[in-house]
């Protein structure tokens, strides 16, 4: 947010109105019950699946720039989000928990790793496309000479007069806590594929090892000081409410935070869910990846209160290795997983989080029998246990976003066939 935002008269009076109708969604039943369902669900007592739709990708499909009334920029953002939040609930019909807040967090920003890696990005004409980045490191052993531990700051007037202006907007209609924590992943690997490139990171493993083990330990160490730092300066949160955690799910749970927690404070790392996952080692055999990529995730995973691994990769193959994390709650069972083999390893003992694939939504044609047979396929095979689908990574409806609705209709029609209506 810039120093000095106004908002207008008339961009306040939409921003309070569509704040009540959030806070009218919140105060709907159906929200305690879904609740109930994520606590149960990450408590690892679920008796049905639960179902989560992601918009972010197809955001400009599910609510136009052109449909918002608001005038000011900053405005127009808010106006975004709770139109958004409106959606899941008039048009999409999934487990997504509507609360009566929106959230702030704190502004702050990272130094690079003493190297920069430029990047370039595609454009389809739609706001999408392939990155290309331009990889600093050559040679491992001279480049790790240039790294450096990324430094951090954060704007604490900046963030809070963010949240005195959220405050004021909202006041009367929507809570206003903080939500605040700075990562996605500490799977490292995104950010080595950044320094030496993805076939760079391939070839150290065969031509480098000593080298790719110092950086590997870099970065976790790097990771590890952000971690502290973080903590340290009072920024985190606690994310075990209506939090997007993992790679897909909601944060609902009543292990987090910790006992010794005081309500109020800030957040520590164990008080919070994390998440690790490797999506850049597809392709590396699961001996490989125990010696070079796993040992560096374990230490930084381990601090979480809670965590979940895995993403768009298959974990079929690595489950033995990654089961080694003391605190791990959530599986991702991608579209390229051996579902059956997932069930089995997982049991009743995680959290079965599967990723339908999202072309079954992108398509021209909206095959609903193809969507039928593969949910069947997934609820046959995972019937008693943990499981949440999470239709993830959409980033084309075909000018329909009345897709994610029928989508979660689909669903929502197999699991009663398979668990009774």
């Amino acid at each position: 947010m810039v120093a000095g935002t106004q908002v207008s008269g008339p961009d306040r009076d939409i921003l309070r109105s569509l704040g009540q109708r959030v806070a009218e969604i919140a105060a709907d039943p159906i929200m305690a019950d879904r609740r109930a369902g994520w606590k149960r669900l990450n408590g690892l007592k679920s008796d049905r699946p639960m179902i989560l739709v992601e918009t972010g990708g197809v955001l400009d499909e599910v609510v136009p720039l052109d449909t918002l009334q608001c005038r000011g920029g900053w405005s127009r953002g808010i106006e975004r989000w709770l139109r958004n939040q409106i959606f899941y609930y008039e048009s999409v019909g999934d487990d997504m928990v509507i609360e009566p807040s929106i959230g702030w967090g704190w502004q702050t920003q990272s130094s690079d790793y003493g190297v920069e890696v430029v990047s370039h990005k595609g454009d389809d004409g739609h706001g999408h496309g392939s990155i290309k980045w331009d990889a600093p490191i050559s040679n491992i052993a001279e480049g790790l000479e240039k790294l450096r531990f990324r430094t951090f700051s954060v704007d604490r007037q900046a963030s809070l007069q963010e949240k005195a202006l959220l405050e004021e907007v909202f006041d009367g209609v929507l809570q206003v806590p903080n939500h605040s924590w700075f990562w996605w992943t500490q799977g490292l690997t995104g950010t080595a594929i950044k320094l030496i490139g993805l076939e760079g990171l391939m070839m150290a493993m065969f031509d480098q090892p000593d080298d790719l083990h110092r950086l590997m330990a870099f970065l976790r160490d790097d990771q590890a000081k952000m971690l502290d730092w973080f903590e340290q300066q009072g920024l985190l949160s606690p994310n075990n409410q209506d939090h997007y955690v993992c790679s897909g799910g909601r944060g609902y749970t009543d292990e987090l935070p910790q006992d010794d927690y005081v309500p109020g404070q800030p957040g520590r790392v164990k008080d919070m869910w994390g998440l690790s996952e490797s999506q850049e080692t597809v392709g590396v055999s699961p001996a490989m990846f125990a010696e070079f990529i796993f040992p560096y995730q374990l230490p930084l995973i381990s601090r979480f209160g809670l965590s979940g691994y895995g993403c768009c990769e298959p974990i079929d193959k690595r489950f033995e290795i990654i089961k080694q994390i003391p605190n791990l709650r959530r599986v991702s069972v991608s579209p390229w997983a051996n579902q059956t083999d997932m069930a089995q390893k997982l049991a009743r003992d995680y959290i079965y989080s599967r990723k339908p694939n999202p072309t079954l939504i992108s398509m021209s044609d909206f095959d609903e029998e193809l969507i039928r047979k593969d949910l069947r396929e997934t609820l046959q095979c995972t019937k008693g246990l943990n499981v949440e689908i999470v239709m993830k990574d959409v980033h084309f409806l075909a000018g329909h976003p009345d897709r994610l609705g029928r989508w979660t209709g689909i669903a929502r029609e197999i699991i009663d066939e398979i668990y009774g209506s």
